[in-house]
């Protein structure tokens, strides 16, 4: 009775507003799909099919045997921060002190952080698209607005100059550049970025720039923009070790950037996460003293297996490009006369293959559909046939 007469008021929202906006992931719904699930083939989820390597491993249990089980500072261990630097500086010819380096749990809390440290209320953030699904929802969890970018087929999902010029007002902060791109595999070689350079500096934009798979590029060895004349000072990098050194359970990332900033996302960093997990930096340190030697033999694989892949998609009529880094094919479906979402919704209850819908990515990703090949080859060379069952049956059907 006492209850229904308090009630009589309406109810405030219990769930924030912001929060309720954002949609579920699209590749956490696919990932849930299939989980446990032995009949399937999975080509959803980003996450290499090989094992930390051993000497990695032995690493974190060695460490738990000697009782590392503290905290370490807010800002990471000393001996990893070192490391970073001198791994950055001899994969970029650049060079940053380990107080300008932040140890984080994983890529996603760097990015995250990175953005509600130089973003107010009312910014902008350009977000070239097909993209990572994690951006837009962080951005506007600090209280900022997104501005897709559509990127597109014929310019290898590249973000151009005259993309960037098209969307920048007055409120724009913040370009977000994610390559070796998820999902597309796309990539920036040093050419395209010195393109973006001017149009960056002149608007006085700040970049966070995403280089998880600055390792596993195939042809040309990744760039940083960080090194290009005038961008250190107003980037942001943002890195990890989840899918070079196959690390992803262990939530380890970085980021880099002038002090000041750092300074600002450790400030966050302390009252909400306090520190990464020690047993995970001590991996970390071993990835980096070692294991550069694993990173060569999975990035050999995953090419053998983008070139076998690539090859049987375009040969089934999927118009793929051939990505140029990370381990993800992006192909057009659009000859099959079908959206993104119901053809992998069929995909995989008709031919038990799993799948990401393009536009969860984003707009210009709706015609299209992410396949992973960080799974075996002989997965792979099946996923395919299954594939092709499915397409020639659609085609038919459609005709």
């Amino acid at each position: 009775m006492f209850s229904s007469q308090i009630t009589g008021k309406q109810k405030p929202e219990r769930i924030s507003r912001i929060v309720q906006s954002i949609p579920p992931s699209g590749i956490r719904k696919f990932f849930d799909l299939v989980m446990g699930r032995d009949d399937i083939i999975s080509l959803g989820v980003g996450e290499p099919d090989f094992t930390t390597p051993w000497h990695i491993r032995e690493a974190c249990i060695y460490s738990l045997e000697k009782g590392y089980t503290t905290y370490t500072s807010n800002q990471g261990l000393t001996e990893l921060r070192e490391l970073i630097c001198k791994d950055l500086y001899h994969d970029q010819q650049i060079a940053y002190s380990p107080d300008s380096v932040l140890i984080t749990t994983g890529v996603s809390e760097a990015s995250d952080l990175a953005l509600r440290a130089i973003l107010n209320p009312g910014d902008e953030v350009l977000v070239p698209e097909p993209s990572y699904v994690s951006y837009k929802p962080c951005i506007s969890l600090a209280g900022s607005t997104p501005v897709p970018v559509e990127t597109h087929r014929e310019d290898e999902f590249r973000l151009t100059p005259e993309q960037l010029e098209k969307h920048v007002t007055s409120r724009t902060r913040v370009v977000i550049l994610s390559y070796p791109n998820n999902p597309t595999g796309a990539v920036m070689e040093k050419k395209h970025l010195e393109e973006l350079t001017d149009a960056i500096i002149e608007h006085n934009l700040m970049v966070i720039t995403d280089e998880v798979y600055g390792k596993l590029t195939y042809n040309k060895k990744h760039t940083s923009i960080t090194t290009l004349n005038g961008m250190r000072e107003q980037t942001i990098m943002v890195n990890g070790f989840s899918k070079s050194h196959a690390m992803t359970g262990l939530r380890i990332g970085y980021a880099i950037a002038p002090e000041e900033i750092i300074d600002a996302m450790n400030k966050i960093h302390q009252y909400t996460m306090l520190c990464a997990p020690i047993t995970a930096q001590m991996g970390a340190i071993e990835a980096l003293q070692n294991g550069s030697e694993e990173i060569e033999k999975m990035k050999k694989e995953y090419n053998h297996r983008r070139r076998v892949f690539v090859k049987g998609l375009n040969k089934i009529g999927l118009d793929c490009f051939t990505p140029g880094g990370a381990f993800y094919a992006f192909p057009s479906i659009t000859t099959t006369g079908l959206g993104s979402e119901e053809f992998a919704a069929r995909l995989l209850t008709e031919q038990q293959v799993a799948a990401v819908p393009g536009n969860v990515f984003g707009k210009s990703g709706e015609g299209h559909l992410r396949c992973s090949y960080a799974t075996s080859l002989e997965e792979l060379k099946i996923a395919l046939e299954r594939i092709e069952q499915f397409v020639n049956h659609q085609i038919m059907s459609h005709n």
